[in-house]
């Protein structure tokens, strides 16, 4: 059996990870930057989304600072008196403040230059201008995003749907984006990667991932047959900013009822085997478009974030025995660099491998396994290899659950601890 890790070797063994990013966050005024972003503190926020990805693409220098959205903490007062009416995101651009996350692209484009990055010599100068948020001849494909919007929420947030109705008006959405995808010569909604495709992530992202959970159906399923939507998504996964910003399933079904009044499963059998491999793995068969190539560098950027933040990762968890969650978790990690096999699917063959944590310590781990959050805490293929590890670990302690998470709001999500220099 092997020898469980102490954190000092954890700490030796753990290494940041690649999810660098442009933005510095903004911990004095005397950052010197033209643009602060504030965005939402956990990543959920699909306005938030647009901004930041458009920065990460343009390259532009920016500092962040974070803030709670009302679903899971009280807004901080130095937002709302910088920002009276709370909303999010917003941006500070040379001294301005700015709010409305088109009316920020926009100012950004003008501020920085229309195209996210240069065209090719060939392309004319109305051509060019095609890349601009504001332009008329991007104003079908806004009024498709915004019908794609519409659709999207109006099967998911439905309780009833006994005609189909809701859900042929977002698969006939799904399909006229298809063919709005086939009419240009690359995988993008232009010539090249634009803002337009910056516009269509945040949703096509959450839809991917609620209309699965709730609905039983991947939208980018070879049976549904939109080819050119599914290349589209092959190429903006394979973009290093989509990759270090883009948040997982389980995140995104249990974040987005509080801020949509609800989401409503279809109840099938398809749906509820959806569901359950969301909420309980394994999460490496999921239809997310993770690489697990590097699967080992993956598990040490696990290893790394739970180590920096093991103080705090304890202090909210409700398994208060003594020690208990500390020799749990530290199995758990152990398990995770060194079975392999935790890759693939975590049944009873090769448990004898594992190391058992103590008796009663199921409901902490499965606790952490329900709260890691993408991208706030790693990135999505980290953050499956933990759920893994920890749900196999949990599973030599029995089946006992944790309280079920909330859908009227995710105050249980408090990040109060992870920012306190006490912990």
């Amino acid at each position: 059996m092997s020898k469980i890790f102490s954190w000092a070797s954890i700490e030796a063994t753990s290494a940041p990870g690649k999810l660098a990013r442009k933005e510095v966050e903004q911990w004095t005024q005397n950052t010197q930057t033209r643009v602060v972003l504030y965005r939402d503190r956990f990543g959920w926020c699909p306005y938030c989304h647009k901004v930041w990805l458009w920065l990460e693409e343009k390259g532009v220098d920016y500092s962040v600072r974070k803030v709670s959205m009302f679903c899971y903490g009280q807004k901080e007062a130095w937002y709302t008196a910088k920002f009276p009416r709370g909303m999010l995101p917003a941006l500070e651009l040379d001294g301005a403040l700015l709010t409305e996350s088109d009316s920020i692209l926009v100012a950004l484009e003008s501020a920085f230059g229309s195209n996210i990055h240069p065209v090719s010599d060939t392309e004319s100068p109305r051509d060019k201008h095609e890349y601009t948020l504001d332009s008329t001849t991007l104003q079908p494909l806004r009024r498709l995003e915004r019908r794609f919007f519409s659709a999207w929420c109006a099967w998911l947030c439905r309780p009833q749907d006994s005609s189909n109705s809701a859900k042929l008006g977002f698969l006939n959405c799904l399909r006229d984006i298809d063919n709005a995808l086939s009419a240009t010569p690359g995988p993008y909604f232009l010539a090249s990667f634009s803002v337009m495709d910056i516009i269509f992530a945040p949703f096509l992202e959450r839809a991917h991932a609620s209309i699965y959970y709730y609905k039983g159906v991947d939208i980018y399923s070879p049976t549904l047959n939109f080819p050119y939507l599914y290349a589209w998504q092959v190429a903006m996964t394979s973009r290093k900013s989509v990759g270090s910003i883009r948040a997982d399933f389980h995140t995104h079904v249990h974040d987005l009822p509080p801020q949509l009044g609800g989401c409503f499963p279809s109840g099938d059998q398809v749906q509820q085997e959806c569901a359950r491999k969301v909420d309980k793995g394994p999460w490496i068969t999921l239809p997310d478009f993770v690489d697990y190539t590097n699967w080992q560098e993956l598990r040490v950027e696990a290893l790394y974030r739970v180590w920096k933040h093991r103080e705090a990762i304890k202090f909210v968890n409700p398994d208060k025995a003594t020690d208990r969650f500390d020799i749990a978790l530290r199995c758990t990690l152990t398990n995770m660099m060194n079975a392999p096999y935790l890759l693939y699917s975590f049944g009873a063959a090769g448990n004898e491998t594992l190391i058992k944590p103590p008796e009663g310590s199921a409901i902490g781990i499965r606790h952490l396994r329900n709260q890691i959050c993408v991208p706030r805490d790693m990135s999505i293929g980290a953050a499956n290899l933990l759920r893994q590890a920890l749900e196999a670990t949990a599973a030599l302690d029995g089946d006992a659950e944790p309280l079920a998470l909330p859908t009227s709001h995710r105050r249980d999500q408090d990040a109060t601890p992870f920012s306190s220099p006490n912990l």
